[in-house]
Order: structure tokens, then sequence, then C-alpha cells
């Protein structure tokens, strides 16, 4: 994801940029934008995590760049300007919140014409994948014919997506999506020792099948960056 984002940054030639980071919890996006130079504003629903990024922020002498506010997605309407922010990060929330579809169209709103979005959300082919490799046959079962993609009632997640539906929700609300990558394609699905052991060959491995076709469609997390039509 950073791969992709330095190169968004690269792209606006050293503009201070409005980022908004949902669901940014202690600030490991936000805290290393507000180093680059940029301000970032972060709607957490936690004021544990809030509390955490503000000392986190303080700490790398950046507070003065990042904003904390108490919210969540489902209100994101509410928190933000229209067409006001230069890069939007939505990361593990889609999953979570009540109406996806009105989250991604608040997100597009908060935009500007041309700003971009970093979207990242739970892959169901690779939830099918661990439940069926752990013996979890029925849960996995469920999982593949449930439209959410979820395991049952006490499934932590509401719902899980593969690489279209992704698109389409993004693209129904005006966003155009430019590149989708999988992250741990590979690493969920070695043994520790092997994960644990030359770790930049993994990260080189990974980055190679990233955005290829059958391997993106099994990574853990599905990555969007999108953006909104000038």
């Amino acid at each position: 994801m950073w791969a992709v984002l330095r190169q968004e940054l690269d792209r606006q030639h050293g503009r201070t940029l409005a980022v908004l980071d949902v669901g940014g919890g202690t600030g490991g996006f936000a805290v290393p934008l507000a180093e680059a130079g940029h301000r970032v504003t972060v709607v957490d629903a936690s004021p544990d995590a809030l509390a955490a990024l503000t000392r986190r922020a303080a700490e790398a002498g950046v507070a003065d760049r990042v904003r904390a506010v108490q919210g969540d997605g489902d209100d994101l309407g509410g928190w933000v300007a229209p067409a006001s922010v230069d890069l939007v990060l939505c990361h593990a929330v889609l999953e979570v919140v009540d109406d996806p579809e009105a989250v991604v169209g608040a997100l597009a709103a908060a935009l500007r014409p041309g700003g971009a979005a970093s979207v990242l959300v739970a892959g169901r082919a690779a939830a099918v994948l661990a439940r069926a490799t752990a013996g979890q046959l029925a849960a996995a079962a469920t999982m593949l014919a449930d439209p959410d993609g979820r395991a049952g009632p006490r499934d932590t997640l509401r719902r899980r997506y593969d690489p279209d539906g992704a698109t389409a929700l993004l693209h129904a609300a005006g966003l155009h999506v430019e590149e989708v990558h999988g992250v741990r394609a590979l690493t969920d699905l070695l043994p520790a020792a092997v994960a644990e052991g030359d770790q930049r060959a993994l990260l080189d491995l990974e980055l190679a099948v990233a955005s290829r076709p059958p391997y993106r469609e099994i990574a853990a997390q599905l990555h969007l960056f999108a953006r909104r039509t000038p």
C-alpha cells in the first residue's frame, strides 16, 4: 500500500495535501503522512485509539498537522466538508460499517475532483481457503454460499469482497478504480518458519504477485486505488 501511496505523493509534486483517514486508529498511516508535510484528519470510533494517535503525533513533532475526530464511517458525511480532501484512506472499514454504499458515497463526496482514494477490504477467497485448510469445512462452505461472504452469525466481519465486487462498489460512487492489488497473497499460506525466514525475499515475491490474477484474488486483503473524476 505504501508503494502505491508514495506514487501518488510523488505525482503531487510536493504539494501539501489534505488527507482524510477513516478508521485510522493510532496513526500508522496518518503520522508518517504528517511527517511528510501533509495535513491529516483521522476519524475513528475508538477514543483510546485517538488518544494513542494524539500521543504518537506529539512524539513525532507533527501534532499541529494531525486532527483527531471521534466518529465512525457511517456518519462520515457529517464530519467532512464536501470536496475538501485530496486523498482519502479507508482501510479495513467497509467490512464492518452498517452501510458501505453510503460510506463510499461520503468518501467520494469528500474528495476534490481528481482526488484519490486508497481503500482496503477483506478478501473473500482468502477467508474461504483459510477456513478450509484449517479443517472448518462447514464454515468455508457457508462463507462461499453467503452473499456477503460471512461464515455465520458469529463472524466478526459483516462482509468480504472479491475484486469485481469491490470495484463495482467504488464505481457506483463515481470513483474510477486505477489499480487493484492483493495484500498478503502468499504470506498467510506459508508455514511460520518460512514466513519469518527470508522476509526480504517474501516481500519481493508478494510485490511481484500483488497485481496478478489469480494470486491477487486469493490475497487476505484487496487494495483498491481509485480517483474521483475531474
